[in-house]
């Protein structure tokens, strides 16, 4: 086809078109938008770029965008994370363009990012900001068409944030993780089944009995926290926030530094999207054979350059097993080179959960086109019509009736008037 991509095996794509077909049995909320979406057209002609993981669930949100008309392009937001069987799926039966190959470096990373703003998009769509902060500060020349953008992920509205403080965001970005059909289950529910899968099927260990340190207690960790304790393992918590903690403390986790958590730990998973919150004095203290990963978004939780300057040998055991052998004879065995385990290890998060996260996406879009020229260069939080939107339709695609406040209870609550 004349569509530019780049793309690993276009062999791959039948394979990818079942599993992406698979996914959308699972995401019936996006595919209610998709149907309204193809009648009312309403991101017509407009160009979008999305930096976003190249997966199953990602292909149903591109296939929604275009239903609603959109003229997209996606590239993938993580080096480890793409599913290249979907890549070629989306290209092929899709006429998607994607950039995309698992396993690419980082030049070839960036590359990619340049090629879905070669689009010269109107609209930008991140996962970790990295399409964004490219264009504001290598491809400036193209802001002049950006109307806005969302971001899909805590790493990225932080980022967004501190270049909304700065004052040198260029445009409005809604932060689709914000809300609440986002965070409460894609971080909690999402994050904490596929992070295990990601550590299980990386090492086939066994978590019953383990002393498992999660480091973050956010909604990621929170997720990851209570599903390793329902594996059986023991599980300590690390935090800097004091409420945090103590919330950790109240749902029965143990508390404590990674000072501390270090030489008690068998399994490390960072949460937290800060830099070198695991580093070498904690490696100085790791019992032989330590586990460490990371689910966080960016591979700077774990400092690796220390661990390399530690090991007298690096051996690879398993696919995403990296074994570093210091040179006192103890083995620390890092998982996915430090990238988001459950997505480079994984498949990333079960369907029915980003189901909603991209509803969001969607209605967001639709949201900010109808907008733009009332929002200033900040960061919004999702309109909260549509996540109770998006948790309606959840509820109903499951089945489940709730109740409706009669008229007399509606007069109860909006009066000041009445007591007891």
């Amino acid at each position: 086809m004349s569509q530019s991509h780049d793309v690993k095996d276009m062999r791959l794509a039948e394979g990818g078109r079942r599993r992406i077909e698979w996914a959308e049995q699972e995401m019936p909320v996006l595919r209610q938008i998709r149907e309204r979406f193809e009648k009312e057209r309403p991101l017509k002609g407009t160009r979008i770029s999305a930096c976003l993981h190249v997966t199953t669930e990602t292909a149903n949100l591109m296939r929604t965008l275009q239903a609603g008309g959109a003229d997209t392009v996606l590239t993938a937001s993580n080096p480890l994370s793409t599913q290249d069987d979907v890549a070629a799926s989306l290209v092929s039966h899709f006429e998607v363009p994607v950039f995309g190959i698992k396993g690419e470096d980082n030049a070839t990373y960036y590359k990619h990012i340049h090629a879905a703003l070669d689009h010269r998009p109107q609209i930008t769509m991140d996962d970790g900001a990295d399409l964004l902060s490219t264009l504001h500060k290598e491809r400036r020349e193209l802001l002049k068409d950006v109307l806005g953008g969302t971001e899909e992920t805590t790493t990225g509205v932080i980022r967004l944030r501190a270049m909304a403080a700065d004052k040198a965001l260029a445009y409005p970005v809604i932060a689709v993780n914000d809300a609440m059909t986002k965070h409460f289950f894609d971080n909690r529910y999402g994050t904490g089944q596929s992070t295990i899968d990601g550590i299980v099927r990386a090492t086939n260990i066994l978590l019953a009995g383990k002393a498992f340190v999660v480091s973050g207690y956010g909604w990621c960790g929170r997720g990851l926290a209570n599903r390793a304790r329902g594996m059986g393992a023991n599980v300590i918590v690390t935090e800097i926030d004091p409420l945090a903690a103590l919330e950790a403390v109240m749902d029965g986790f143990r508390v404590m530094p990674m000072s501390k958590a270090a030489p008690i730990g068998d399994i490390f998973c960072t949460l937290t999207g800060d830099l070198h919150v695991l580093d070498k004095p904690h490696f100085e203290a790791m019992k032989d054979g330590a586990i460490i990963a990371n689910s966080g978004h960016f591979n700077v939780e774990i400092n690796i350059p220390a661990l390399e300057s530690m090991a007298g040998e690096k051996r690879r055991m398993r696919e995403f097993v990296e074994q570093y052998q210091l040179r006192d004879g103890r083995r620390i065995n890092l998982l996915a080179e430090g990238r988001l385990v459950n997505l480079s290890a994984a498949e990333g998060h079960p369907d029915s959960v980003m189901d909603m996260s991209f509803a969001n996406q969607a209605l967001s879009l639709e949201y900010m086109l109808k907008h733009v020229g009332e929002m200033e260069k900040q960061v919004y939080g999702v309109p909260e019509s549509i996540d109770r939107e998006i948790a309606r339709l959840k509820l109903e695609a499951m089945g489940i009736d709730i109740d409706v406040l009669t008229n007399e209870q509606r007069k109860y609550l909006a009066s000041w008037e009445e007591g007891t």
